[in-house]
């Protein structure tokens, strides 16, 4: 029988680094004012941090989820209550930048004041969970 559990330090670099390259596209994106693909990413870089934590802490492959408030709670980080807002919001974002459902609505929601309070936090939450990594 083959292990199946993953080379720990290998995994957690591979989603820091692609949560850090997702950052610089977020950042690029919000100042060529395509801020609903800004959000959109924004939610990626987020999603992979936490992924890194869920395996740093579990020592198992985070889950195919897109839903931060799940994986938060799978990496067994206590995360505030606003925190855990915030990834509610978060991650809608990924539902409503991706769907035509939901994109038109999202893109008129998504002005200059809008995705700046929203990058704002998840550069908050980017260094906040950095720091637990």
């Amino acid at each position: 029988m083959s292990d199946k559990r993953p080379d720990i330090e290998k995994t957690i670099n591979h989603w820091i680094t692609r949560s850090d390259q997702d950052y610089k596209t977020m950042i690029h994106l919000f100042n060529s004012k395509d801020y609903h693909w800004a959000l959109f990413i924004g939610h990626l870089v987020i999603e992979r941090l936490l992924k890194a934590i869920v395996v740093k802490n579990t020592h198992s492959h985070a889950p195919f989820s897109h839903d931060l408030r799940r994986l938060a709670k799978l990496s067994e980080v206590e995360f505030n209550d606003e925190y855990k807002r915030w990834f509610d919001t978060i991650t809608t974002f990924n539902l409503n930048a991706r769907y035509d459902d939901y994109k038109h609505n999202f893109y008129k929601k998504c002005t200059k004041n809008y995705a700046n309070t929203w990058v704002l936090n998840i550069k908050i939450l980017r260094k906040w969970i950095k720091k637990k990594l």
